[in-house]
Order: structure tokens, then C-alpha cells, then sequence
């Protein structure tokens, strides 16, 4: 689409369904953490995640819309359908990760003690970090990369799920840090090497994408994806497999969990949150396999 605002000016950057998206990003972003501040409050580290969430994405998406509209991105050294694409797919995760924990841990039917106005500020911060969640899944699903279409690594669902697979665990090593016990066995910490290297390659990989500079790498980018994918599901398989053995087995955990375990501070549930998402790596990393073997891309749009 042409732009009818002059030479400088792209008129398809707020005009567009992706533009029109990112607009009410911006409104429903700027919104929720107006709420928040103004009378709807947060505290401890829940809390301030939350109002993070929501004041990065705003900022990352006013930037993305100026840079869009006055042609700047242009001028910066970074593929820009690459970098979109997966600021777009890490903001869906980051905010529907908001919008589930700012009601879970701040909003209640009752007045007492908030008050009321308190609490109806909040439940309209949650309705909007809601609608949050909704516009970037939307522009996710406007910029995917549909079959047969030659476009950017990460706006094809092998780099989408690169940065749900980054995303996972980021979560799991929250749960390891929450007093897990892996340092237990030695097998355990094998399953810590294994979150650790695939998610530092799966980083780097994200970050080659973005930089767009895949392409002077002296082996080809595409083709070495594959294979990391491929060993990466090797080894989940085998965090998958030795993890709930030495956590849940009676000979060198427990399958129950203990009774006298505090809410919060119990070993036994980072464990199972640590099981649980190591299985949905997994599959994801098999989902990835499948997909990379079919996918084109080119690394400058």
C-alpha cells in the first residue's frame, strides 16, 4: 500500500489491520497501567511484573509504530520483520502472563478492606490487560507466515515457538531458583544443563534471526536450526525422563506431596512446576522439528 501522507510518511503503518492492532495495543497498554498507577496499585514482585509487562510492551510498541510511520526503521541495522515478528509473539506471552496474575493475586469480589473503588479500578485494569493479550495475539496471527509464503525466520511458527521455547524456560529457571533441590543429584543437574544450553542457543538463534545477520555465517543458518532442533528434542527427551525419576520416585524423592510443606516455599511443587513445563518444552521442541522442515525464509526482511 502506498502511503498518501507524503514522501517521509507510511500512513499503512496506523491504517493497516497490523497497524490498527498495534494502536490498540497502545490504548489498551497505556490504559491498564493507568489504572494500576492512578488508584488500582500493585505490590511485591508480582506486582511490579506486571506494571513492567505493561509499560515495556507499551514503549517497544510506540517505538515500533514511529519507526513504521516515518520510515526510520530503515535506517537501523537490525531486520525489522524479524525483530516485529518476535517482539509481537514475547509480548503475547508476557501479557497474558499479566492479565493472569494481576487478578489472581490483586482482585476480589468483596470491598473489604481495598475498598470499593480500589477493587473496581482493578477489575477494569484486568478486563484491559485482557484486551492486551487479545491485540498482540492478533497481530501474531496477522504477521504469521502463511504456507508456501517466503518471509522472515521468525515470523514462521518454527521462530514463533523459538520464543515460546525461550519462554518456557525462563519459567522453568524460576522454579529451579525457588528452592527445587536440583543440586541434589547429579542427574538433576544434568536436566539444569539441559534447560541451560537450549535456551542459550535458542537465544542465540533468535538473536542471529532479529540482527539479520544469519548470513555471514560461514555454515548455512537454516539447515544448523534444524539440526539443533533436532538434538534439543534429544535432550529434553532425556530431562523428561530423568527428572520425575529422581523427584517423584519414592527411592530418591517423593511421589506425594509432603504435609507439612509451606504454600509458596515447598520444593516438591517448583518440582512439579519444573516436570510439568519440561514436558511442554518438549513438545514444542517436536512441533518446532516438524514445522522447520518445510519452512523459507530470508533473513533481510
Amino acid at each position: 500500500m502506498e502511503s498518501t501522507g507524503g514522501p517521509y510518511l507510511n500512513t499503512a503503518a496506523v491504517t493497516s489491520p497490523v497497524g490498527i492492532a498495534r494502536l490498540l495495543q497502545v490504548t489498551f497498554g497505556c490504559t491498564t497501567f493507568s489504572l494500576v498507577a492512578h488508584q488500582g496499585g500493585f505490590s511485591a514482585a508480582y506486582g511490579t511484573f506486571c506494571m513492567f509487562v505493561w509499560t515495556f510492551c507499551f514503549a517497544v510498541t510506540v517505538f515500533i509504530i514511529t519507526c513504521e510511520f516515518t520510515h526510520l526503521h530503515s535506517c537501523l541495522s537490525i531486520s525489522w520483520g524479524n525483530f516485529t515478528a518476535a517482539f509481537a509473539m514475547l509480548a503475547t506471552l508476557m501479557s497474558v502472563t499479566a492479565a493472569v496474575i494481576y487478578p489472581l493475586y490483586f482482585v476480589q469480589l468483596g470491598c473489604y478492606p481495598i475498598g470499593c473503588e480500589v477493587r473496581d479500578f482493578r477489575i477494569a485494569a484486568s478486563v484491559f490487560a485482557g484486551l492486551l493479550f487479545v491485540a498482540y495475539t492478533a497481530e501474531v496471527f496477522l504477521t504469521r507466515a502463511k504456507p508456501g509464503q517466503v518471509t522472515s525466520y521468525m515470523a514462521t511458527v518454527s521462530g514463533l515457538l523459538k520464543i515460546v521455547q525461550a519462554f518456557v524456560a525462563c519459567i522453568i529457571f524460576g522454579a529451579l531458583v525457588n528452592d527445587s533441590q536440583y543440586g541434589k543429584y547429579v542427574a538433576t543437574q544434568w536436566c539444569v544443563a539441559v534447560y541451560s544450553f537450549c535456551f542459550v542457543v535458542t537465544v542465540v538463534v533468535v538473536a542471529f534471526s532479529v540482527t539479520g545477520k544469519t548470513a555471514l555465517l560461514w555454515f548455512p543458518f537454516e539447515r544448523s536450526v534444524v539440526v539443533y532442533t533436532f538434538g534439543a528434542v534429544l535432550l529434553y527427551v532425556s530431562a523428561a525422563v530423568i527428572w520425575p525419576v529422581f523427584c517423584f520416585d519414592s527411592k530418591y524423592g517423593s511421589p506425594r506431596r509432603p504435609g507439612l510443606c509451606a504454600k509458596g516455599k515447598c520444593p516438591w511443587d517448583s518440582q512439579l512446576v519444573i516436570a510439568i513445563f519440561t514436558y511442554v518444552n518438549l513438545l514444542l521442541y517436536v512441533v518446532d522439528l516438524a514445522y522447520s522442515q518445510r519452512i523459507r525464509f530470508v533473513s533481510h526482511l
